[in-house]
């Protein structure tokens, strides 16, 4: 009986707390600490994406969600908030994984099945991949050449993929694979076009 009243006692007191923080404006400042906390990383991601390339024209419904090291290569992450359409760069260096000449192939589904296969213990896996367009874009000041894809993925919440895939060699000499993929129904090549116009060398 003693140890029922205790627990109840305990209880009482909990919530007689949160009612005192939330009395204080106790939610208020948690919420504005996750959203320092988010900012901070975000701003974090932004100052290390600044060796690949300059983002800051980028338009405000873009953000850069992360830099990460890719198979030994740096690589940004971005997200259009509004569509969730992910945009990637890859900095491969002087040791290309795509080229130009890779992306106008007639080759390149395959060429892109075995850069999937390296990427298998990523967090990257496409599977069935199909070229369904080509075309060019604007990204880093030139204009280069793209290849449009389907695919499959077991490691994304939603399997049917659309995208692009691209290569751009900048001045420095190193070469930069540009990627953008969403859910097959929404991809769209406008959001891409709107974000690679804007990135420029750093």
């Amino acid at each position: 009986m003693f140890r029922l009243i205790k627990i109840i006692f305990n209880a009482f007191l909990i919530v007689l707390a949160l009612i005192g923080f939330n009395a204080i404006g106790g939610q208020k400042y948690v919420e504005g600490a996750i959203s320092g906390i988010s900012n901070f990383i975000q701003g974090k991601a932004e100052e290390r994406a600044k060796s690949i390339g300059d983002f800051s024209n980028l338009h405000e419904e873009f953000q850069i969600d992360n830099t990460i090291n890719l198979l030994g290569y740096k690589a940004v992450l971005a997200e259009h908030k509004i569509s969730g359409q992910k945009m990637c760069i890859v900095d491969s260096g002087k040791k290309p994984l795509l080229t130009q000449n890779d992306i106008k192939s007639s080759d390149l589904e395959n060429k892109l099945q075995e850069l999937v296969t390296k990427l298998k213990y990523q967090a990257i896996s496409f599977q069935e991949i199909k070229i369904t367009n080509r075309g060019s874009m604007n990204v880093y000041g030139q204009y280069v050449p793209y290849a449009k894809f389907e695919a499959k993925s077991n490691r994304f919440p939603i399997s049917d993929l659309a995208g692009i895939v691209s290569s751009v060699k900048t001045s420095d000499g190193s070469e930069k694979l540009i990627i953008s993929v969403s859910e097959k129904k929404k991809y769209s090549q406008l959001i891409t076009d709107e974000f690679y116009k804007n990135v420029k060398e750093s």
